[in-house]
């Protein structure tokens, strides 16, 4: 029985933090958004726990500052790998500030984290949640998208059902996407199949202030038993212990039966220092580990993010952040085409980007993982003896966390540094001094080092930035009198290294276009923006 058709700007299907994500950013810009959710309830266990400095730079958008904020942590130490007798293999760079202008690497909990962003998006008067409803047919047309929804059957047996009428559609459904699956988009599997035992624990003590003898953050590469030790994000109680979690790859002939009992746990965790005494057991369940990503990540007015695009072994802590990425890349579009600034063309860039760049670190994570998952003891020696002679090799410098870069898209391949994320540092602009995102601001930001970037354009280029709200920027080093300061010369550092005197920064803070003269500025400014498809892109070249 069908009783109501809501019409809408955008349906998303799936509220988890990918989903609820972009319905915000939607919101922020006014959009009339309906998000559905399957779940009646809130899911309160966590799942992920750790995300890099690119997401701390998109959560502080939101004003969320991952330095002080109570639902987030962070450790000032390095991430080790060691074998079985504690030896160092590997040692990676989690501590450092990074280039974005945030640490390299945080940890929070999950279900704190999306009852932030439902608050977030409850004040929100056109963004509209939609719980206990999956859906049941999916249809698009050349205006819009048919999307009929039907109450839970697993919550709710009524038979109810509701139309959603939208100009577009996402699907950020997870890795069963109901709309993945509705639009045919098939899965490139690498067929990569590990199951770990996943144990999250509300600690009632301090435990890496207990065990100072090891890391916080580390990865035991142990043949009998390869074990993830990382935190699990705040506690409960903000102000109390922390949560840790404890990662156990199941061996050959262990089921998934007899490795999720609670008595199994405590036998693990035993060998930690860890009793029903001095911790709760929050959740234990088993994952398997697989690396996949969809094909095509838009078809017609339909796009996909999240778990419902690509899954990816834990290992480089990237999966929860790829989806994060995806949020804020499908957002800048959406918004940007409902507003009539660009075709809605662009949102093919929307999969060449991503899918590459998501790619990129499932290969990543796969990696780590045949070094990580080895069981057999010949074999794990061998790799202990290589690893620590490279780290031998290079007198334990810990290396950096891996970047990578956009597919092809919008944005200038005649820039070397062009679809790469850009520089952060500290500024003075508007009577304050902060980071430049939240001492100048984000979108469409065109700078000039020392330079004004506005008289470098053509003005039918200004005009165009002007119609994707785009604005120009002039830095300079301290009491070069512009208006806003690079008070550390990050900037300068960052543009002398890239041999840049322009930078167009895109609102998902990725390099849209450098250039050191003006010409060169406007060959390759008309490019990125041929790449957006712009509504009236005919009328101002015409002028």
């Amino acid at each position: 029985m069908t009783n109501e058709t809501i019409n809408t700007d955008v349906a998303i299907v799936g509220a988890g933090p990918v989903g609820t994500l972009l319905a915000i950013l939607l919101g922020q810009r006014g959009k009339r958004v309906t998000l559905v959710e399957r779940w009646g309830t809130h899911y309160e266990l966590p799942r992920a726990v750790t995300y890099d400095h690119e997401i701390a730079r998109i959560l502080a958008t939101l004003g969320m500052d991952s330095e002080n904020d109570p639902a987030i942590s962070y450790h000032d130490e390095l991430y080790y790998w060691k074998n079985k007798d504690r030896e160092n293999l590997q040692i990676v760079d989690w501590q450092s500030q990074s280039a974005s202008g945030w640490r390299v690497r945080y940890w929070f909990n999950q279900p704190m984290m999306e009852k932030r962003f439902l608050a977030i998006a409850a004040t929100m008067p056109s963004v509209e949640i939609v719980r206990g409803w999956v859906g049941e047919a999916l249809e698009q047309d050349s205006d819009g998208v048919t999307l009929t929804i039907k109450r839970n059957p697993e919550e709710t047996d009524s038979g109810e059902t509701k139309v959603i009428r939208a100009q577009y559609l996402a699907g950020t459904d997870g890795a069963n996407s109901f709309v993945r699956n509705s639009l045919g988009i098939e899965n490139e599997d690498k067929g990569y199949f590990f199951d770990w035992l996943i144990l999250d624990m509300i600690m009632k003590y301090d435990y890496v202030a207990e065990r100072s003898h090891e890391p916080a953050q580390w990865q035991l590469c142990d043949p009998s038993r390869p074990t993830t030790i990382v935190p699990g994000g705040p506690g409960p109680d903000p102000e109390g212990p922390a949560r840790r979690r404890w990662e156990y790859m199941l061996l050959p002939g262990e089921s998934v039966e007899e490795m999720t009992t609670e008595t199994k746990a405590w036998e693990l965790l035993a060998n930690w220092g860890v009793t029903p005494e001095n911790a709760e057991l929050e959740r234990s369940a088993v994952y398997r580990f697989q690396a996949r990503w969809a094909k095509e990540w838009n078809k017609g007015r339909c796009v996909i993010g999240g778990d419902a695009a690509h899954l990816m072994p834990p290992f480089a802590g990237e999966g929860m952040c790829a989806g994060v990425r995806d949020a804020v890349a499908m957002a800048w579009r959406l918004n940007g085409i409902l507003e009539g600034k660009y075709g809605p063309e662009v949102l093919d860039s929307y999969t060449s980007e991503r899918v590459e760049h998501a790619k990129h670190y499932i290969n990543f994570s796969q990696e780590l993982g045949q070094i990580i998952c080895i069981h057999d003891e010949e074999e794990g020696a061998k790799r202990d003896a290589m690893m620590m002679e490279d780290l031998k090799a290079r007198g334990g410098t810990p290396v950096p966390t891996d970047l990578c870069h956009l597919g092809k898209g919008a944005w200038c391949d005649e820039s070397a540094h062009a679809g790469e994320l850009s520089v952060q540092g500290i500024v003075e602009a508007n009577g304050k001094r902060d980071r430049f995102d939240q001492a100048v601001g984000q979108g469409w930001i065109l700078f000039g080092y020392e330079t004004d970037p506005a008289a470098a354009l053509t003005e039918a280029q200004r005009a165009q930035l002007e119609q994707i709200e785009g604005f120009t920027v002039e830095l300079c080093g301290p009491g070069g009198g512009c208006e806003v300061v690079d008070v550390e010369g990050t900037f300068k550092a960052w543009l002398d290294d890239i041999d840049a005197k322009y930078v167009l920064i895109r609102p998902d803070f990725y390099v849209a276009l450098t250039a050191n003269n003006a010409e060169t500025l406007q060959s390759r400014f008309d490019k990125v923006m041929a790449e957006l498809h712009l509504a009236s892109q005919t009328a101002v070249a015409a002028e």
